[in-house]
């Protein structure tokens, strides 16, 4: 059975009335808060001086005046000095004599907590056999005498010292634990390296940063724990920071596909020599996924805003050139003529095909996620590009094994896909009839998908990689609109995904999208409980067939605060709530809430914000977000439903 604190505060107190030593203990305030009875017999104390709450100025004024520091002209001046000394304490120890004859010597030691710890110990034997040995040894000099006393005193400072010692190499053992604890429970990888870079502390905590990296890498060099491409890339930064220079360094590890930032700091003490470099990575992959999303919105936005005016007046000059030529065609004119018509109709349609690809472009665009198993994205995808080829190619679909539903625009992957196979399409044929288009669908760690578009044409050019993505650059000629590239980095960027342009080492090129993989949840079961928060009623009904007709129950809340409420209801398994409610806490702040509560329920928004708002933006980093007016299908892939 554990002790009470009662009980293990009398044991302390009956162990320490044991000891033979008089020991007091004054906390930072300069009250008496522990002692035993040796110092209460010791130096003949009232009980008031040895009753925890005691001031030390009280009691040493009390020993003042009974003379126990011999005679004094001042006793108050006397009783200030120990004041201030003890105010400002430090570790001491000394012998003294006492008025009833007797010595003692006094050793004092700090506590973490503030305050200090004393112990007297009553001397006089010791001090009497030095008297004895110095009145009845005439055979020993007045030197060696004295020098065995100092010897004696040194052993008895020398024992204090190793007492204290040995407390702040607990305190430090205490120190250096917990410091490891808090760095091993961070979720970055903290290490330092010396001057050689050979690690000489990790927090054990490199495998979560870059999985399938050792754990325990201390004595390894950067080389040998990171791997050759790794070290490679944050060595020039390793160099700069051995030189005095701190820095921070994004990059992409290669083997995982994660975002890596690492911030690279110079081990030195004031202006002395560096003698390493302190090393803190986090895996950033999910903010640089972000950050990409929001700055291509931003750019589309910009765009938009550049060519709305442009393309609006544009497209009333191609109707004023296209009415025109029509009037021009009725009147009688030569062959010669009407083929110059012909071909100026011509070039003002392709004009206005133009335009609409470039609305595609930089207009808005909301990506509509959904769980889709990739079986079924390739088997869908299949009639559509095989219908664009000739006999001639061959279109193979590799499923590279992906279990399970994960979350896709899945029309606007399909989009990107054919995009890329007519390109694969144009440059076999640029080459001769016949040749080969393989798009593979696969998982890159749990960080990436990745579908790669591989053809055995001629290539690209070093002009084709390095413009590739720019806006209207083609190398079809007067057949090619430059924009189909184009629109795939576009859908790469806005998903937080990146785009790779190559060349085979068997021959041909190699494109391949990476969007970031996001498996998709289970769906509630049927008839399952949903919390439905909106504050417009008709929304509300709107929204509550919905749920009704995947088979789920429903409970409706106008608030967040009532929502609040309503989300401690057992067996809830969603909540979905607009973004903008009445009162203080909106419908982000709702589910971050829960979120962070660990609440069990699949939670979702909708909203009729723009994209680039700041609360949406906000909301889509943590939650799917549905734009309004909602649809069934949006509704049910948002709670996990499988799409149709």
């Amino acid at each position: 059975m554990p002790l009470t604190d009662e009980a293990r505060a009398a044991l302390t107190r009956a162990g320490l009335n044991m000891i033979q030593q008089a020991l007091s203990i004054f906390d930072r305030d300069l009250r008496l808060a522990v002692c035993n009875r040796r110092y209460q017999e010791m130096f003949d104390l009232p009980d008031a001086f040895v009753t925890p709450g005691a001031g030390f100025e009280d009691t040493i004024r009390y020993l003042v005046n009974r003379g126990e520091y011999g005679p004094v002209d001042d006793p108050e001046a006397a009783v200030r000095a120990r004041v201030e000394a003890a105010r400002a304490f430090v570790p001491h120890y000394l012998e003294r004599p006492r008025p009833n004859g007797r010595w003692v010597s006094v050793e004092g030691a700090p506590l973490p907590q503030g305050g200090w710890v004393t112990v007297y110990t009553d001397i006089t034997e010791i001090k009497l056999q030095e008297q004895l040995l110095r009145t009845r040894s005439e055979a020993l000099s007045a030197d060696l005498l004295a020098h065995a006393e100092r010897l004696g005193h040194a052993n008895r400072q020398l024992a204090a010292t190793i007492a204290a010692l040995e407390e702040a190499k607990r305190e430090l053992t205490e120190i250096e634990a917990r410091t490891r604890l808090t760095t091993e429970m961070m979720p970055a990888h903290i290490a330092h390296v010396d001057r050689s870079l050979r690690y000489t502390f990790s927090n054990r905590r490199l495998g979560s940063v870059l999985p399938g990296r050792p754990a325990d890498i201390v004595g390894l060099t950067g080389r040998e724990a990171l791997g050759p491409a790794t070290f490679a890339a944050i060595e020039p930064n390793l160099r700069r920071a051995l030189t005095g220079e701190a820095s921070v360094l994004e990059f992409t590890d290669e083997e995982s596909g994660r975002r890596i930032r690492g911030a690279f700091t110079p081990d030195r003490v004031g202006d002395g020599p560096v003698n390493g470099v302190y090393i803190l990575s986090m895996d950033v992959t999910a903010e640089a996924q972000a950050r990409a999303a929001l700055m291509q919105t931003r750019k589309r936005e910009i765009a938009a805003q550049l060519t709305s005016g442009l393309a609006h007046d544009f497209s009333n000059l191609l109707t004023i050139i296209l009415g025109l030529q029509a009037r021009l065609a009725r009147l009688p004119m030569p062959a010669e003529a009407a083929e110059l018509i012909g071909g100026t109709v011509s070039a003002a349609r392709r004009g206005g095909a133009l335009l609409d690809r470039i609305a595609a472009i930089s207009g808005r665009r909301d990506l509509r996620p959904a769980p889709v198993t990739l079986k079924a994205l390739l088997d869908s995808l299949r009639p559509l590009a095989s219908a664009t080829l000739p006999e001639g190619i061959a279109l193979r679909l590799v499923d590279g094994g992906v279990d399970g539903a994960v979350l896709l625009d899945a029309g606007a992957v399909q989009d990107a896909i054919l995009n890329l196979v007519l390109n694969a399409r144009d440059a076999i044929l640029s080459r001769g009839p016949s040749g080969c288009i393989t798009v593979t669908v696969r998982a890159v760690g749990e960080t990436w998908l990745e579908v790669a578009v591989e053809d055995d044409g001629p290539g690209f050019s070093p002009e084709a990689l390095a413009r590739a993505v720019d806006p209207f650059w083609t190398t079809k000629g007067g057949a090619g609109s430059g924009l189909g590239l184009v629109m795939v980095y576009d859908l790469a960027q806005i998903a937080g995904g990146t785009l790779r342009l190559a060349n085979r080492d068997a021959g041909g090129a190699r494109v391949a999208l990476r969007l970031p993989l996001r498996r998709a949840a289970r769906p509630p079961e049927a008839g399952a409980l949903v919390l439905l928060v909106e504050d417009d009623a008709d929304i509300r009904e709107t929204v509550r067939r919905l749920i009704r007709d995947l088979g789920h129950s429903v409970v409706e809340a106008a608030s967040a605060a009532e929502a609040e409420a309503l989300a401690r209801l057992p067996g809830l398994a969603a909540v979905v709530s607009d973004i903008s409610l009445p009162g203080g806490l909106s419908g982000v702040d709702l589910c971050e809430r829960l979120a962070d509560r660990g609440h069990p329920a699949r939670l979702c928004l909708m909203t009729a914000l723009p994209p680039a708002d700041p609360l949406r933006a906000r909301a889509a980093r943590r939650f799917p977000v549905l734009s309004k007016p909602v649809e069934a299908a949006a509704l049910a892939a948002a709670l996990g439903h499988a799409a149709a």
